[in-house]
């Protein structure tokens, strides 16, 4: 998605009777080179449920639930480079997430959230229906991919279900989700501080 430049309106703000009723964080969308280890570490370490597993294109998509119907998912992009910088210190080297999704209650909701954004003028998505969660897409003046989106099946349907179809429709999931299905998980990561 092309950022154009930053322009302003100089109509009046919306009022704010009229901003969304934010619900968090719907999920935070990350990049791991190795969804098998992601699994087992936001799982077997972080105790983390696993919520759905999808594939978006050639990429494998998770979900892992860190309250409810807040998650943080991530693509499986092979090669991609792992985080490296130590938390709080600056770095020369690249550094990249996907993008923030905010969670709202409904369809109205995002209908009345991409309205709000075309009325300021500002660039945003058709509802996209990925099954699982219906979102818009627009970017911040800084050029940070931002989405919203909520659950159709609802947030509190969200559970570790291999079984459901729907949300865990990866036809091929890694070994570790095997592993949750039987007798649990045979192995866990291990971190190292950098």
């Amino acid at each position: 998605m092309v950022v154009s430049t930053q322009t302003w309106t100089t109509g009046p703000a919306p009022p704010p009777s009229d901003a969304p009723e934010w619900r968090g964080v719907h999920h935070l969308a990350m990049v791991t080179p190795d969804m098998d280890t992601t699994v087992r570490f936001y799982v077997g370490v972080l105790g983390m449920p696993l919520v759905a597993t999808l594939m978006a294109g050639p990429m494998r998509h998770y979900f892992f639930e860190l309250g409810p119907g807040n998650t943080i998912a991530f693509f499986e992009v092979p090669g991609a480079e792992t985080f490296s910088k130590p938390a709080g210190a600056t770095t020369n080297r690249a550094i990249q997430f996907d993008h923030v999704s905010f969670a709202v209650d409904d369809e109205a909701a995002l209908v009345d959230l991409q309205r709000r954004l075309l009325e300021a003028g500002c660039e945003v998505t058709p509802v996209v229906d990925h099954r699982i969660i219906r979102s818009i897409y627009f970017h911040d003046p800084n050029g940070i991919a931002l989405e919203a989106s909520w659950w159709p099946v609802g947030a509190d349907a969200l559970a570790f279900d291999p079984g459901d179809p729907e949300l865990f429709a990866d036809p091929n999931p890694v070994p570790a989700v095997n592993e949750l299905a039987g007798d649990g998980l045979a192995s866990v990561p291990t971190t190292h501080l950098r």
